[in-house]
């Protein structure tokens, strides 16, 4: 009886769980370009590409290229100096903007949970380097009593799927404020996200 009962409560469970699966296609909608009149910084293009089964996008100008992919709870990118001089990024100067327009800072893999409300250090890439890493909101770091510190996903769940609800954040943005030291200039890049679809399964 009790394996029975425990079978039907697992299912329940599967059930629940398969009702709460959320997707999102979300795309690197725009790219606001430094207005700095002192650097050049030539044609921009914004590029999807699908690579490995996933959606990656593509910016590029005379002085960076960098790849998105957007996660289930963080930013994964891909940056490449481009320019003839070392850049730096200023991880404290970053920030991210969610779907209600409430401002976050971010941390970057490296950082332990516990420390994500302290100064990071800068990341330098010298000219012609690449770098891998990932953004993630500070705001989304919590502590559990049964888990430890955890991380939230970047979108909410859905219970259903029902259009009305699912409208709801269809066609919402959410931005990252990414700005770039060359030669001792900041430059800030802001990268617009735009939630493109949602399926729940």
């Amino acid at each position: 009886m009790k394996k029975i009962l425990l079978c039907v409560l697992m299912a329940g469970v599967m059930s629940s769980c398969s009702i709460m699966m959320t997707s999102y296609g979300v795309s690197l909608n725009s790219v606001e370009s430094p207005s700095n009149s002192k650097v050049k910084y030539g044609e921009t293009q914004v590029v999807m590409i699908e690579q490995d089964g996933l959606s990656k996008y593509k910016f590029e100008d005379d002085y960076i290229e960098i790849f998105w992919y957007v996660g289930t709870k963080e930013f994964n990118f891909e940056l490449t100096n481009k320019s003839n001089y070392t850049i730096k990024l200023n991880w404290d100067d970053m920030a991210y903007v969610d779907l209600n327009g409430k401002t976050s800072r971010v941390m970057h893999s490296g950082v332990k949970y516990i420390d994500r409300n302290n100064s990071q250090p800068a990341s330098v890439l010298p000219k012609n380097a690449s770098m891998t890493d990932i953004l993630l909101p500070t705001d989304n770091i919590y502590f559990s009593e049964n888990y430890g510190w955890q991380s939230s996903r970047l979108f909410r769940y859905y219970n259903s799927n029902t259009e009305a609800q699912l409208s709801t954040d269809i066609g919402k943005t959410v931005r990252i404020i990414f700005p770039i030291v060359i030669q001792d200039v900041v430059n800030e890049y802001i990268f617009e996200f735009k939630i493109d679809s949602i399926t729940v399964k």
